[in-house]
């Protein structure tokens, strides 16, 4: 009875190993995709799901060691919606993920500059926009601009932005910062602050190792 429970249990681990090797094998694939399109690629990079990623001529799109998107319905506890999306809109666009970032399911649309800094992570469905995509046109019209009303974004480093959170144009965020799930972000906020609603206010601190 043993050595039959043993066969299964191997069989089962063969099983295992051979459904990890089917998941990884879209991966390389999406991050070799990724190379061919002109990102800088910091290797090793973790992709859960096809990511949605544009790269207009001259802009740049980096992403650094162990950066994650997740981009699949199962690779995040709440359910991803829909892939990561990684867009530049300019030639002088640039976008940068700093190392170990990680995405769920977020989007980061570039007409001039954003930085997010190494260790920060980005909770499901939440943006990252540095442009307005529309101006005023005449009349009751609407034009397509992502560069004129641009501002940079600079998120620091170890920050948590919580689901379907919106950071907006010419906002900086400092080290540690912590955005609640659903808030607009409009302004600036402070290393080792939380901050949430719309628009987003400072409603706490995290602990700051430098002063203890």
């Amino acid at each position: 009875m043993s050595e039959v429970l043993a066969s299964i249990m191997g069989l089962v681990q063969i099983a295992g190993r051979l459904r990890h090797l089917f998941r990884e094998l879209p991966s390389s694939l999406w991050l070799l995709e990724l190379k061919i399109r002109g990102f800088h690629v910091s290797s090793p990079i973790q992709l859960f799901g096809h990511p949605v990623c544009s790269l207009y001529p001259g802009s740049s799109i980096s992403l650094g060691s162990h950066v994650t998107l997740d981009s699949s319905l199962r690779a995040n506890p709440l359910g991803g919606s829909s892939p990561c999306v990684l867009r530049t809109m300019t030639p002088t666009a640039r976008l940068t993920l700093g190392d170990r970032v990680g995405l769920s399911s977020s989007t980061i649309v570039a007409g001039n500059s954003i930085e997010i800094g190494e260790d920060t992570i980005l909770g499901a469905g939440s943006m990252v926009l540095d442009n307005d995509f529309h101006a005023i046109g005449s009349g009751f019209s609407w034009l397509t601009e992502y560069s004129k009303n641009s501002k940079p974004v600079k998120i620091g480093r170890g920050c948590f932005i919580g689901a379907r959170s919106i950071i907006l144009k010419g906002v900086t965020l400092g080290d540690r910062v912590v955005i609640g799930a659903g808030s607009v972000v409009t302004k600036d906020v402070p290393a080792y602050s939380i901050a949430a609603g719309n628009p987003a206010r400072i409603v706490g601190t995290v602990p700051n190792p430098n002063l203890q």
